[in-house]
């Protein structure tokens, strides 16, 4: 397993993990020897079939050899245990230890978790979202928003920048007029509204159905390879590669009360677990979407669209101004847009 030396939380656990080999507990193979101390249900927001929520099992798996079988976790796929959008308060509950989700999901609740879950039009690659909340202020502002839900962020990691298929060639911002497509409740919805978009909710099960049926022009979904692969673009001939919109954050958190009664040694190996997982889901989905993208290619009824840097900068001059209007929400929406303004700027991002 890869483990980055980004973070001085990695560091820590990798000394946890040397430690215990040199006092002669084994930290890899024990897992069958020794019962699990701690055993939890992390629901996730994808399907079973998805190449993310295969990754998210690597992940436990990781946690549990790095822990020498201390900890077990049981991955879940959407809609498991409770619908996608009500995780956060079945963590909070206990019902769940924890999930691996959109916090756009739950935007309902405060808006402030559709800023930081998928504020859109502000990333221009996952490794600069990672870096804001790894380094910039973002983990400690997250914890801020959920710890009154009885929650608290391990880590925060990205599925890369969405693709955008289409039944309709989508060339300009203006192609977005009155364009049926799925987008999440929260800012994703607003923000193609303001674009002369026709948004419509729907929960991401259903955007193959929607568009075998018409019901959807587009969707904004996940990425090129997931979209390929789940025969969406079979619809959908003009998929728009690489993404000019949607960048949404995947957290892993867990019950807060549970959080807190861990030992030292099991939270950095936690913290640590994530920050892999973070980077190894950024990579191994861009080596997806690579492969997938030449494979369409060979298909001459696909049109792979990449829409021009100055369309780029008009839809995100749109989904700037959709920020300072959401900044007004309330007090933890405008600490989201100074927090990540403040960033980019210190960046040149803006």
């Amino acid at each position: 397993m890869m483990l980055k030396s980004l973070s001085p939380r990695t560091t820590g656990a990798v000394a946890v993990i040397a430690l215990a080999t040199a006092v002669g507990v084994s930290t890899v193979g024990s897992n069958a020897a020794l019962a699990a101390e701690y055993e939890w249900k992390f629901q996730t927001s994808e399907t079973s079939g998805e190449p993310q929520y295969k990754l998210k099992q690597q992940w436990a798996d990781n946690v549990a050899t790095m822990s020498g079988g201390r900890i077990k976790i049981e991955i879940l796929p959407t809609g498991a245990v409770v619908p996608h959008n009500q995780t956060l308060e079945a963590v909070g509950a206990g019902i769940l230890q924890g999930h691996m989700t959109d916090p756009s999901y739950f935007s309902g609740m405060n808006p402030a978790f559709s800023m930081l879950g998928n504020l859109v039009g502000a990333w221009g690659d996952p490794l600069e979202f990672l870096e804001y909340m790894n380094h910039g202020g973002g983990e400690a502002l997250y914890n801020e928003l959920v710890n009154p839900y009885g929650v608290q962020l391990v880590g925060a990691a990205a599925t890369g920048l969405e693709s955008f298929p289409s039944k309709k060639p989508i060339r300009s911002v203006d192609d977005l007029k009155g364009l049926k497509l799925r987008a999440p409740e929260g800012m994703v919805y607003d923000i193609f509204s303001k674009a002369g978009a026709a948004p419509v909710n729907l929960p991401g099960s259903e955007v193959y159905t929607a568009l075998e049926k018409g019901v959807i022009d587009a969707a904004d979904y996940t990425v090129f390879a997931t979209n390929q692969a789940q025969g969406l673009h079979d619809f959908a001939k003009y998929p728009n590669y690489p993404g000019f919109h949607s960048l949404p954050m995947v957290a892993i958190s867990m019950n807060k009360q549970i959080w807190d009664g861990l030992p030292d040694d099991l939270k950095a190996i936690l913290e640590t677990s994530v920050d892999d997982l973070a980077y190894t889901m950024v990579l191994e989905l861009k080596k997806n979407d690579i492969k997938a993208v030449q494979e369409a290619r060979k298909n001459p009824d696909i049109e792979i669209i990449d829409l021009p840097a100055e369309e780029r900068k008009k839809f995100r001059n749109i989904a700037k101004e959709e920020w300072k209007n959401w900044a007004t929400k309330n007090e933890m929406t405008q600490k989201v847009y100074d927090s990540v303004t403040a960033f980019l700027t210190e960046r040149n991002l803006m």
